[in-house]
């Protein structure tokens, strides 16, 4: 009996970490798109722009190695 609820509470958090993680993607993928467009919707790139967008990149692709693995 505390072996199964012991299963199911780690697939519970295992599938909570991994909704965490889809929901994050997703934030970063509107982030960027959105600040994408507001950098090119005046027709040229400043340097605020341009540090804004590689900042959000970063953090990005930092985030796509934060992936949850199951266990």
């Amino acid at each position: 009996m505390n072996n199964q609820q012991s299963s199911d509470s780690n697939e519970f958090v295992g599938n909570l970490k991994n909704g965490i993680w889809l929901f994050g993607v997703s934030s970063w993928v509107f982030g960027i798109t959105d600040r994408s467009i507001a950098s090119f919707s005046d027709g040229y790139l400043s340097a605020l722009d341009l540090t804004q967008l590689f900042t959000a990149a970063t953090f990005f692709v930092a985030w796509i190695f934060l992936k949850p693995v199951k266990v």
